[in-house]
Order: C-alpha cells, then structure tokens, then sequence
C-alpha cells in the first residue's frame, strides 16, 4: 500500500539558492533573446568576461546556443546570437484536476510539445498508482528520448510545496497526501509540488502577460478558486504556502450550499460543477457536464455564454478585492470561458469597471495559455525552477527510468 499520511514538518526547510549570475543570463535571453553576449552584458550588468563564462556553461548544459551571425558580414569576430535551447531539454508535468489528469511535456520556452488526459477516478492511492503507471509510457511515446529536467505537479487547494504535500483539496476529499515523496521514486527526478495559481504565475512571469513584470496576481477560477501573488518577480507562499487562499470569500446574494457549512463562498458559488448543474436545470444539457457547457460557449451558444457571464460577475468582486489590495502591475485571469470565447473579456473588464478604479480595470488580462493552460501549470515549476537556478539542474536520460520500469512503475502499490 502506498502510504498516504504525511510526517510533520519540523521547522522550516531553508529557501533554496538563486542561480546568480548564470541565472541573470538565461533569463535575460528568454525574456530579450536572441541576444548578443554584448546585449546580454548590458541587459543585466555583467562584464564580457563574466557573460562568456556563464554563457559557455549554459551552452554545455544544453541551454543556449549560438546561432548563426544576422545581417551583413563585418570584419573582426563575429558576434553571435545567443538564444534559448528548446531542442533538447523537456520539462514533465502532471495537473491533478477534479474530472481529468493532464500529463504533459514542454519545451524550455514553455511550449506544449505534448500532452495526454485521463479520467481522474478514485482515491488519492488510487490516483497516484494510475500517475506512476501512466508516466514511463507517456514519455516513451511522446519525448522521443529527450532528457527530462524535472516532474511538476500541480493541483488546487492548500498545497504545502515545502513539505511536497496536498494538505487539503476539498473537491477531491484529500488531506495530507504525500505527493512528492510518492512520485520521486517512481521517477528518481527533482518533484516540484505547487498549486496550479501559484504554477500559472510562474509561467505568465515567464512567458506570458506577467514577462517583464515583478508585481503579479493570478486569479484561478475552475473547481478550486484561489489566488497567487508575485512581488519582486517571486511568488508569495506565505506560512505553510497557504497564502491565496480565497474561495471562501462571501458572494451577496449567493445561496449556493458550501461543504465548509456556510452558504455563499465564492469556490461555490462559481465553481465548474456549480456551473454545469445550473447549465442542467436550465435545459441547456441533459446532464451536468462542464465540458460539454464550455464547448457549447466555444460555439458562441447564447444560453452557454450567459451561464460564463453570470460566472464572470460574481468573480469581478473578487479580482476587484485584489486589485485594491496588492496593486500589482498586472492581475490575470484563468478562467475556461475567457480560454474558449475571448469576447468574455470584455464582459469582465466592463463588471469591474462598475466598482474599481478606472485605471484599474484596464490591468486585468485572460490567462495567456488558452486551452493549454492545465499543460502548462503542470510543468511550470520545474521550468521556474531550471531559470532561478540552471546550474543546479539534474537530468536523468529518459532511457534511465521509461523503459525497463514501466512494469514496476504499473505494477506499485
């Protein structure tokens, strides 16, 4: 039996180290590239020594590489851009969803280079088999045989990623689930553990509406609600990473039953089940199902739509809430609706243009990854992790673990 009670923390692990200067220069090209050593001096402050050691380390890491000179030949050394590597390393994923696991592979520019779902069924045992099951096979038929930098997973609810454990999602009815300790040894890589808010934060700083910025919020609205806040380009974890928690904010006028025994909490209120029974009341579906719903608003469906809008103005009051509190450069919106219908948008901008701050308002963007936005979360932190610290990077061979273990991998208990 897999054992699913987590130990108790005892103290504080300490934060892990910032990759220095090799890290200034990763994410300088990801965010500027391609780049000039001479650019990338410039961009972060470093002489031309220092940029051509940390850039000859990050090339033998396979995560630069040169390209050939642009424009015009010129007499003297060639200067050559320097540009993310996205032809080798991959980034693993696995988003912990109420209805679905999506498993997934991006590259180093966060893009989708493959991904899998399958029905989530079961306990928090059952569904950690199915995960150390699934794994070597995917990998198998999707990487084709290249090196892994890490496994991320990522669901809602508390998370406690310095523990590596899911310490409460209502909707799934887990507590205390040891996740990390469980996945690391069916993979033998680095397991990052986080909450999808806090990963989708981390991915829109990356590569998304937050790049270039350091003061973010992310919004996360599906079956779990909650919040994830960046300050000085990192994301706030606060005492036991409970910070963000707010889907149980009080919604006026909503009569919605909550499992804490109140009525009106806002996860209630506007979560994906909530939606798809009301969508089944209506008429609109012969069963609650939410994927059929947001198919239907893909469609342009009116009845559908309006379902989203009515989400869209309960959750208006809370994204208005963290607007006026953190003041951030930008607040962004996850939500399924604002991913399939994108006129949405402007349906939310107008909600919040009715109570907050004009200038406000406009700081509000969707989500930047669209339909991909579960893939995504789910390897965002592991690819976080290789641009703070790229020299600390451990990568394992896919033949190392996806082949000869894929039947102890399906057979574990």
């Amino acid at each position: 039996m897999l054992s699913l009670v987590a130990p108790p923390a005892f103290g504080r692990a300490a934060p892990p180290a910032e990759g220095g200067a090799a890290g200034l220069v990763l994410r300088a090209v990801l965010a500027g590239g391609p780049l000039t050593r001479t650019a990338v001096g410039r961009a972060i402050g470093l002489s031309p020594a220092a940029v051509s050691r940390h850039t000859a380390d990050l090339i033998a890491l396979g995560l630069l590489r040169e390209l050939p000179p642009q424009g015009p030949p010129r007499s003297g050394r060639p200067q050559l851009p320097l540009d993310i590597d996205t032809r080798g390393h991959l980034a693993m994923g696995v988003h912990i969803g109420v209805p679905w696991l999506t498993f997934a592979l991006l590259d180093l520019r966060g893009r989708v280079v493959a991904h899998e779902r399958l029905p989530r069924q079961g306990d928090a045992s059952d569904v950690l088999r199915v995960v150390r099951a699934h794994l070597p096979g995917f990998v198998a038929r999707r990487s084709a045989g290249r090196p892994l930098l890490g496994l991320g997973v990522v669901t809602g609810g508390w998370v406690d990623s310095e523990r590596g454990t899911v310490v409460e999602h209502g909707p799934l009815g887990w507590q205390d689930v040891p996740v990390r300790d469980v996945l690391a040894g069916a993979t033998r890589l680095p397991v990052h553990l986080d909450s999808h808010a806090r990963a989708l934060a981390q991915a829109e700083l990356l590569f998304g509406a937050g790049h270039g910025a350091t003061e973010l919020v992310h919004l996360f609205v599906g079956n779990v609600v909650d919040a994830a806040i960046a300050t000085s380009g990192g994301v706030l974890r606060g005492r036991r990473s409970r910070a963000g928690d707010i889907g149980h904010l009080p919604v006026p006028g909503s009569t919605e039953p909550c499992p804490c025994g109140r009525t009106g909490c806002l996860q209630a209120s506007v979560s994906e089940r909530t939606l798809a029974r009301r969508a089944h009341r209506e008429g609109l579906l012969p069963a609650p199902d939410f994927d059929r719903l947001l198919a239907l608003a893909g469609a342009g469906e009116p009845a559908a739509l309006r379902l989203f809008e009515e989400r869209l103005r309960l959750v208006a009051p809370a994204a208005e809430l963290l607007l006026n509190m953190l003041n951030p450069e930008v607040l962004v919106v996850t939500e399924a609706g604002l991913a399939v219908a994108p006129g949405l948008a402007e349906h939310l901008h107008r909600r919040l243009a009715e109570h907050a701050r004009p200038e406000a308002a406009r700081l509000v963007t969707a989500g930047s990854f669209g339909v991909d936005v579960l893939a995504v979360a789910a390897c965002a932190g592991v690819l976080d992790s290789a641009y703070r610290r790229p020299m600390e990077l451990r990568t394992a061979p896919v033949a190392a673990w996806s082949g000869a273990r894929v039947a102890a991998a399906s057979t574990a208990h």
